[in-house]
């Protein structure tokens, strides 16, 4: 089985690269080998820069285990997703994403649960596209992206399954910054480099303040669905 994710450090940053040759899918794979990766993170008490390949960023979880495994094999993924998303929220370092293109569905989660979100200009796709899929949005999506994202952006994304540019996305919630495309793993770097000078108790219990609703609701949401 190849290695779908890596981790190598510079300074006080961990890179964690998402690559599987395709559209970086979320199987139980991929989920496990995150799991494995933040594990390494937070015992090298590191600053996260999640990133993934050329023009994407994740394309959402595996169609093929959501459109035929059944009921059972869809909640047991869904439900690692959605653990993965928790654990993102409360991480005890600052965690950035850098979004090399097109994020959808889970891969749109993930930018929802993480501290800083950078983008690239170009012809990108972000969001939510659950329900144009035909899949309901889980609890936990719903409570994600209703407590990060801008509130008029808040049923056009989660009912409507609307997807946007990356500006646009910005506006709505997804993303922080966008840059060229060239300039992404630069800026991000530096910014990640910025952020683990930041004292890391304090960040990680202000953290857990800022979202403290948040998170029950989070977490209430999986103990509901999963």
């Amino acid at each position: 089985m190849s290695t779908l994710v890596t981790y190598e450090k510079d300074e006080n940053v961990a890179i964690i690269t998402l690559d599987d040759g395709k559209a970086n899918a979320v199987s139980h794979q991929v989920i496990d080998e995150l799991n494995a990766a933040l594990d390494k993170a937070e015992a090298d008490k590191a600053t996260v820069l999640l990133t993934g390949r050329e023009g994407k960023f994740s394309a959402g979880f595996d169609l093929s285990v959501m459109k035929e495994g059944g009921p059972e094999a869809v909640g047991m993924l869904v439900g690692a997703g959605a653990r993965l998303s928790q654990r993102l929220l409360t991480f005890p370092s600052p965690v950035i994403i850098a979004c090399n293109g097109h994020s959808l569905a889970m891969g749109a989660l993930m930018l929802l649960s993480v501290d800083y979100r950078i983008g690239v200009s170009g012809k990108y796709k972000l969001g939510l596209n659950e329900v144009a899929i035909g899949m309901t949005m889980p609890y936990f999506g719903v409570e994600l992206a209703r407590g990060r994202l801008t509130p008029s952006f808040f049923g056009r994304s989660v009912s409507n399954a609307e997807i946007f540019s990356p500006e646009d996305a910005m506006a709505a919630g997804f993303l922080d910054k966008v840059v060229p495309e060239d300039q992404l793993l630069t800026v991000a770097l530096a910014g990640a480099k910025m952020m683990s000078q930041l004292n890391l108790t304090a960040h990680h219990n202000t953290k857990l303040r800022v979202r403290d609703q948040l998170l029950v609701l989070v977490d209430e949401a999986i103990k509901k669905e999963f």
